[in-house]
């Protein structure tokens, strides 16, 4: 019986017709189920949005930053006690490498000057302009690798130069070299200090007729006054003279160079117990 109804001529009509009703809405839910998930996935969120709306443009913030060192660069132009840079973080202009013998590669890079491990000593030799009193020069320094001093600064007072070491004698001895022929490690002025690998440190040495003054960082590790006092330099250091930054059997960064005039006000807050006018 049932051979018989389906070989009728409207079984197969019937069929068809069947499959036509269901098909087209069947297919359209479908699609639709398909295409909202996708729409969602494609619209950026309201905080995607957001973000991008806050997020500053940075040739704005390029320009700022150029502007402002431009006006900054007019600022010490025009004011001889400003501080004045030594560095301008793409080349040595204004330094030369002393030869040693046996020192480490001297660059330049991402801003900073770079002083490879000597064998024993890398440096830097300033070659500019330099005043003999009255001054201050800073610096940010940094220890790379090694365990002895990373920053020690040899500097002009009058017709003398002394260093101020930094990190001497196997890592921790801070002073001048030389106070009445003694040494750092053994002088009126040594202090000791650890220092870590890789942390900057805020150096700044500040000469007058009456005192030498060091900090590092916000400690003041040096007040040495002059009078009475002999200075002179080792003999390791002598090609950094009359001004430059040395390392001994280690590598260090140097950047932010810097010096400036101090002013009259300045020298005349000396004590008196120090002054020689």
């Amino acid at each position: 019986m049932l051979r018989s109804v389906l070989s009728k001529p409207f079984g197969r009509p019937l069929c068809m017709s069947l499959l036509n009703r269901w098909a087209l809405p069947f297919a359209l839910v479908l699609l639709a189920g398909l295409l909202v998930p996708w729409s969602r996935a494609a619209e950026p969120s309201k905080e995607a949005a957001s973000a991008a709306k806050a997020k500053p443009a940075a040739p704005a913030v390029d320009a700022e930053t150029k502007d402002q060192k431009k006006a900054d660069e007019k600022k010490a132009a025009k004011d001889p006690h400003a501080w004045k840079p030594m560095f301008d973080g793409k080349s040595l202009k204004g330094w030369k490498v002393p030869q040693f013998g046996g020192e480490g590669e001297v660059k330049v890079e991402k801003g900073v000057i770079s002083l490879a491990m000597g064998d024993p000593m890398t440096g830097i030799k300033w070659t500019g302009e330099l005043p003999r009193y009255n001054y201050e020069f800073r610096m940010e320094a940094r220890r790379t690798m090694g365990i002895d001093f990373f920053a020690t600064t040899t500097f002009p007072y009058g017709e003398e130069t002394l260093s101020l070491v930094v990190g001497g004698w196997a890592g921790s001895v801070v002073g001048l070299s030389c106070v009445d022929y003694y040494d750092a490690s053994d002088n009126v002025s040594t202090k000791f200090m650890a220092f870590k690998d890789k942390q900057w440190y805020r150096v700044r040495i500040r000469v007058t007729k009456q005192r030498i003054e060091a900090w590092i960082d916000n400690e003041k590790m040096i007040d040495q006054g002059t009078k009475g006092h002999k200075f002179t330099i080792r003999d390791e250091v002598e090609l950094c003279q009359p001004f430059g930054i040395c390392t001994w059997c280690t590598g260090a960064e140097y950047r932010k160079l810097e010096m400036r005039k101090l002013t009259a006000e300045e020298v005349a807050e000396i004590p008196v117990r120090d002054r020689w006018d």
